[in-house]
């Protein structure tokens, strides 16, 4: 199993920095948009929708990818005002994990479903339109690049923190796994990592003070999206979202924490263009 998972994530890693890297902008927002059509059907599995209510989130899904490309000059003038509109729908999805109780049916209902049919392309589209709006800047690849290393290092160091030092759960309910001290540790390893990507080696001269903000911003927004994943599949008894990638589940399991992180880092970089 170690084998399949490092195996899978040694290919994810090469044909993301050749997508990032040499895809133009269009083919670009055509991969990730495929790819997302795929996070939508799982989407509908752990939101316990029916086969019907599956196809209809993903022909709706498809509509708005299709719509965005089609507008996308017209959107681009927008830039701020529609990634605020997906930030803040991420922030109301949050308000669920933090009303989410111990002892809470995990039996899916009306209202469970109904709440993941809405947040699904609030969630895939927002990630969508802030990756695609990145990547075409100038050095967009090197932006997209960071945004991923924050999500990472992140990870990385709330992970060996939190199993090394980690006491205060940060949800006991959805994720026992996750501490504070492991949310500090990520923190402690993602700004310096995103400093010195940002600066030396992509040379945006970017303040530290600003990319402290970004970075913790970011952090904690990545921390959110894995945390409401992790609900729908708790509350649908679910292991893994799905199975694309051998060892690291499906598309949702694998960029739990990008498709909140993504709106974040790209309102504050269009902020700090603005």
């Amino acid at each position: 199993m170690l084998k399949t998972r490092v195996m899978t994530a040694i290919v994810i890693l090469a044909v993301t920095l050749c997508v990032v890297f040499l895809a133009p902008p269009l083919v670009f927002n055509g991969i990730i948009a495929i790819l997302f059509m795929t996070g939508c059907r799982e989407y509908g599995r752990i939101s316990d929708l029916p086969g019907t209510g599956t196809a209809v989130l993903m022909v709706l899904q498809a509509a708005l990818f299709a719509l965005l490309f089609y507008m996308w000059d017209a959107a681009n003038q927008f830039v701020i005002e529609l990634l605020a509109v997906f930030c803040a729908a991420w922030l109301l999805m949050f308000i669920r994990l933090k009303t989410t109780r111990a002892g809470e049916s995990p039996a899916p209902d009306s209202l469970f479903r109904s709440l993941g049919f809405l947040s699904a392309p609030a969630a895939l589209t927002g990630c969508w339109f802030a990756l695609s709006w990145l990547h075409e800047q100038p050095s967009g690849p090197m932006l997209v690049i960071l945004l991923l290393l924050i999500i990472a290092a992140s990870d990385t160091g709330a992970y060996f923190t939190g199993k090394q030092f980690g006491k205060r759960k940060l949800s006991p309910v959805i994720s026992p796994n996750k501490t504070w001290e492991g949310v500090y540790g990520g923190l402690a390893l993602a700004v310096p990592a995103a400093w010195i990507w940002a600066n030396p080696v992509a040379g945006f001269d970017i303040p530290l003070w600003q990319l402290v903000v970004i970075t913790v911003a970011t952090a904690f927004a990545s921390i959110g999206g894995d945390l409401y994943i992790s609900l729908q599949k708790r509350r649908t008894g679910l292991d893994d979202a799905g199975k694309l990638f051998p060892g690291h589940g499906g598309v949702l399991d694998r960029y739990d924490s990008l498709l909140a992180g993504a709106p974040f880092f790209a309102l504050a970089i269009a902020w700090l263009k603005a």
